[in-house]
C-alpha cells in the first residue's frame, strides 16, 4: 500500500474532487495548509504599509491506496492540477506497512474499502 500526499492550489480542488471520484478512489483526507517553495513570497500593500506574504494558501489530499493504483491517480492528479506555472504544488508518495480499521478491527485492503 501507499500514501500519496498532494498539495496543489486550492482552485484546483472541486474538480480533482471529481475527477478522483471518476476514477474510484473512495476515501481521502483533505486539509486546509499553508507554504511556499519556488514562489519565495511577494510583497503587498496595504494602507500605504509595505508588508511581505511568506505563505500561499494550498489544500493538501491524503490518500492511502494499493501500490497499482498510484500511477494512474499521479496521472489524474497532475492533468487536472498542471497550470504549467510555478505554485502547482508537490506530490508526496510513502510506503503504508498496514492499515486497521478501528471499528471492525479489519486490516489491509479490507480496511481500505
Amino acid at each position: 500500500m501507499k500514501k500519496l500526499e498532494a498539495i496543489i492550489r486550492p482552485e484546483a480542488f472541486q474538480t480533482l474532487r471529481q475527477n478522483l471520484d471518476e476514477l474510484g478512489v473512495k476515501g481521502l483526507t483533505v486539509s486546509e495548509v499553508a507554504g511556499c517553495g519556488q514562489q519565495k513570497g511577494q510583497e503587498g500593500i496595504f494602507r500605504g504599509s509595505r508588508f511581505e506574504i511568506k505563505l500561499y494558501p494550498k489544500v493538501k489530499v491524503e490518500m492511502v491506496v494499493e501500490e497499482q493504483e498510484v500511477d494512474p491517480i499521479i496521472n489524474v492528479i497532475t492533468e487536472t492540477c498542471a497550470t504549467n506555472e510555478v505554485g502547482d504544488g508537490k506530490i508526496f508518495i510513502s510506503t503504508i506497512d498496514e492499515v486497521y480499521r478501528i471499528r471492525t478491527g479489519e486490516t489491509g485492503k479490507a480496511a481500505l474499502i
